[in-house]
């Protein structure tokens, strides 16, 4: 019977430590979501620049020429 005892212990410690580490794991994706969504934001802020600066370069070269 003691052991048996043990052996729920056991298993309800083991049973906690998994939900901590599913809990932690969670919060570590949410984490990384959260961080990948805010350099896909960068990124497409950043491909806007570049769009602006490249047609800021064409409208330069294109006065350049004129002149």
């Amino acid at each position: 019977m003691e052991a048996i005892k043990k052996k729920m212990q056991m298993l309800k410690v083991d049973k906690e430590d998994a939900l901590d580490r599913a809990e932690s794991a969670e919060n570590s994706k949410k984490a990384a979501e959260e961080k990948a969504s805010k350099s896909e934001e960068e990124l497409q802020a950043l491909l806007k620049k570049q769009k602006a600066t490249e047609e800021e370069l064409n409208s330069a070269k294109e006065r350049l020429t004129k002149v």
